[in-house]
């Protein structure tokens, strides 16, 4: 897995003060899409155990921060990787949240186990495919009216999908 980007302090994706990690690679190819230059699986660099290491401490260090954001790209094309990293971000993390940004729909994650995984692992999920017809700039933290922020715990405990309102 690569990542093309990461910002230690942010206020744009998601509630509260964050670190974003972007993560590379996405097959959506939203028309419109704010970044695609972070489709190239190979854009930016390598991500490290030693990075990972590093973000995780920065974010540990850090009062200020609520949690750590992953986008892109699109973090569930790299489930895998992502989930590995959230299973130790968590470990040293306890009391940080976790949001993601997805082209898929929650819907589709819980169907499929290789995504539902990195899934369940966040508090908040931006679900949907950025659509430039539903384009919205006054939404908070997402970009079309299609777009959920939807709320992992309480969707899976009520067997639906819960949004978070803000």
């Amino acid at each position: 897995m690569n990542i093309c980007g990461y910002i230690p302090e942010s206020i744009n994706e998601g509630a509260g003060l964050r670190a974003v990690l972007f993560i590379s690679g996405c097959k959506h190819a939203c028309p419109g899409c704010f970044n695609p230059a972070s489709w190239d699986f190979q854009a930016g660099e390598r991500f490290t155990e030693e990075m990972a290491g590093r973000i995780i401490g920065d974010v540990k260090t850090n009062s200020l921060l609520d949690g750590i954001t992953l986008c892109g790209g699109d973090p569930f094309f790299s489930a895998e990787e992502c989930a590995e990293f959230l299973i130790k971000f968590k470990a040293r993390c306890p009391d940080k949240n976790v949001w993601a940004y997805t082209g898929f729909t929650f819907e589709a994650l819980m169907k499929r186990p290789e995504l539902k995984q990195l899934a369940l692992l966040c508090d908040v999920i931006v679900d949907g495919k950025f659509i430039a017809a539903e384009k919205d700039v006054s939404l908070p933290f997402r970009g079309s009216r299609n777009q959920r922020l939807v709320d992992v715990r309480e969707s899976v405990r009520q067997g639906r999908v819960v949004e978070i309102e803000l």
